[in-house]
């Protein structure tokens, strides 16, 4: 399956990362699913525990649909990730399971991963079978307060910033140092173009925690990765689910990220996210999860073509407002994407 119309260049999604207008239309997607990924790559996946063969077909997912770069995800290289206890598979997971921090005791016994642990060498070794002018993008091993959160249930947590500060302070500078360091050693490597931050900071109406903790727990760590990947010269994306509205200015102006993913049409739809913030933050993605399960594939494709024809390739990349995770149906997704192929 080819949808390819124009040849890759990396150059096209920076110049929407720099709130520029692209030559044409751009795509972005956080991740893809199995599936999905080899009826674009064309095959099947023989061995899905060589991780080499695994990227390369995502790779080669990524470059038919008409992407100019690859999501690869840090699980594929054996970047560090925070232990949490076992928990019953489940259609869904509660924030209060899987905590293994309750107090000083069990933050001091934690086994608390080493951020220099990883095959990052993996990046460089499938990095040839890049097509000329694409790059990597590449998502963290969860945020800071999202794995925060995993670590100690989300009603503890909110019980800890009133019962024990220092605690709570020292648990978030054990999670944020190590996902800087992360984000310090990804970032220097040439085939990545860009990062992504991934932490899910609200819900439908509102942040998870209240703006004043969000500032001082939380954001103080982000400000350090988006320096951090700054200084290597890389675009800094947050990936981030949930009511930001409280934040938004501070995420721009404060935090300094390049580009912001993750629309929800409930909380704001993409179409007002751009007119209202495009101008100083790049806008991607943003075709709502809900509407791109339950719509037709021709109402799917007639609102991804009003959108470029909207923004106009500047300061935007289509894509979903989350990811493409097997519930989506394939024809709603290629009939997303396939607006890219009609738009000049």
């Amino acid at each position: 399956m080819i949808n390819r119309k124009y040849e890759p260049d990396f150059n096209q999604l920076l110049k929407v990362l720099h709130r520029e207008k692209a030559d044409r239309p751009v795509l972005f997607e956080y991740f893809t699913n199995g599936p999905l990924n080899e009826f674009l790559a064309g095959r099947v996946l023989n061995n899905p525990s060589n991780l080499e063969e695994t990227v390369r077909l995502i790779m080669d997912a990524f470059t038919n649909a008409g992407y100019d770069y690859v999501s690869l995800p840090s699980r594929y290289y054996g970047a560090m990730r925070f232990t949490t206890a076992a928990h019953a598979q489940k259609s869904t997971v509660s924030q209060n399971e899987s905590f293994l921090i309750t107090d000083r005791a069990t933050f001091d016994a934690y086994p608390w991963p080493d951020p220099e642990q990883g095959d990052f060498d993996l990046i460089n070794r499938v990095a040839p079978f890049l097509k000329t002018n694409m790059k990597f993008i590449a998502p963290g091993p969860g945020g800071v307060l999202e794995n925060v959160i995993d670590l100690v249930g989300f009603e503890r947590l909110c019980y800890l910033l009133f019962d024990d500060e220092q605690l709570t302070q020292d648990i978030f500078d054990a999670v944020g140092s190590r996902l800087l360091r992360f984000y310090e050693i990804v970032s220097a490597f040439e085939p990545v173009g860009a990062l992504i931050v991934n932490d899910d900071w609200g819900f439908k109406t509102q942040t998870m925690l209240d703006p004043g903790s969000m500032y001082r727990y939380v954001f103080p760590w982000h400000k350090k990765i988006v320096t951090a990947i700054h200084s290597n010269g890389k675009p800094a994306i947050l990936h981030s689910c949930g009511n930001l509205e409280s934040v938004m200015d501070y995420l721009i102006d404060g935090l300094g990220y390049d580009a912001k993913h993750s629309w929800e049409d409930e909380i704001c739809p993409v179409e007002t996210a751009w007119q209202r913030w495009g101008d100083r933050i790049a806008i991607l993605g943003g075709i709502d999860m809900d509407f791109l399960v339950r719509s037709t594939p021709d109402e799917i494709h007639q609102r991804a073509v009003n959108l470029l024809n909207m923004t106009n390739f500047k300061s935007y990349a289509l894509g979903s407002g989350n990811s493409i995770p097997a519930f989506v149906p394939t024809e709603n997704y290629l009939a997303m994407i396939g607006a890219a192929r009609e738009i000049h």
